[in-house]
């Protein structure tokens, strides 16, 4: 046992033994459930047993919180929207591409953005750079500095956004990754995309689909799902439907599936659309995409790795049977190769 564990989670794990000794496997599950519900989780040693905590540690290092998981960030997703937009970034080893596009959202940003950048347990480089007077964090955007979340291990794709989603105070709310660099007023132009009530998501590209297992590029302005290095969608929404499925380890298919998320008002009632913003006012050189975002998430299932088919499977256990969330055909000239 760990000393760390509470008196009252190491009672629980205690009557879990004792039930496991007289083969009382319900009583056994029911208590593993109550102890892994407050945050331990069991490992069995014959007769004995180990508490150990069930997620990473929050640490308080230099008068600041590292969180273990996102869910540990405080959230302010009850407060009233008081910003235009927040922007979330997520840095880990990126310092240039972080430079890049915070450099860009310092010259172009409007009075009322938020910023907020989760340090996802980043190299020691750029947390160095962080953490100095003068680093690329130091100067307003919009009015206010940026806002700083640290975490303590490597979060995951899904789970790192949603730390940062939870500070969100913006009405309008994007991701975006490191290295794009925005030209012009980019919360204002997407929020005014998103002012139609029959839009849920909106960004720079998009994808199309024929049967919800492919996802193929698009140049059109209608598409099934923004693509995840610029995607905006109201805060209002990310309260009632997020927050992301942490399951998401990486990238991929992560944008397809909240897009569907974000549009799906349930069967039998039309979706809500999925808006490529012509002109948005973002450069987007080819090297720009982070390197946590890997290849776009265009591509089949079948014959992609295993990350990609765990995440596919994610999204066809949820949409597989709603072709009605689909905007395009094999005859409007996106037919998949």
């Amino acid at each position: 046992m760990t000393a760390a564990a509470r008196p009252e989670v190491v009672a629980l794990a205690h009557a879990r033994a004792a039930a496991r000794d007289v083969r009382d496997w319900p009583e056994a599950d029911r208590l593993l459930a109550e102890i892994e519900a407050v945050g331990w989780k069991v490992v069995d040693r014959g007769t004995s047993f180990q508490l150990l905590p069930a997620h990473p540690p929050d640490l308080l290092e230099d008068g600041f919180v590292r969180y273990g998981r996102s869910d540990s960030v405080p959230s302010r997703l009850l407060e009233a929207a008081s910003a235009e937009g927040t922007i979330v970034l997520v840095v880990t080893d990126q310092l240039e591409a972080l430079h890049t596009t915070l450099s860009a959202l310092r010259r172009h940003s409007s009075a009322g953005s938020q910023v907020v950048l989760v340090a996802d347990a980043p190299t020691d480089e750029v947390a160095a750079s962080l953490q100095g007077s003068d680093g690329p964090a130091a100067g307003a955007i919009g009015g206010s500095l940026p806002e700083l979340i640290w975490t303590s291990t490597r979060l995951g794709y899904a789970a790192a956004r949603n730390a940062g989603l939870r500070r969100a105070l913006g009405a309008v709310v994007i991701l975006l990754d490191l290295g794009l660099e925005p030209v012009g007023d980019l919360v204002g132009t997407l929020a005014g995309a998103l002012a139609d009530p029959s839009v849920a998501v909106v960004g720079a590209r998009g994808f199309v689909s024929s049967d919800l297992r492919r996802f193929e590029p698009s140049t059109g302005v209608a598409v099934d799902a923004i693509e995840g290095s610029c995607l905006a969608f109201r805060r209002a929404d990310l309260i009632a439907r997020g927050p992301l499925d942490e399951g998401f380890l990486g990238a991929r298919l992560l944008d397809v599936w909240w897009s569907l998320v974000l549009r799906d008002e349930g069967e039998g009632q039309p979706p809500r659309r999925a808006v490529v913003v012509d002109g948005l006012p973002l450069a987007q050189p080819a090297a720009a995409r982070s390197s946590d975002a890997g290849a776009p998430t265009a591509g089949s299932l079948a014959g992609r790795d295993r990350e990609s088919r765990r995440n596919g499977y994610r999204i066809l256990d949820r949409f597989g049977r709603r072709r009605d969330l689909l905007v395009s055909s094999p005859t409007d000239g996106h037919r998949p190769g």
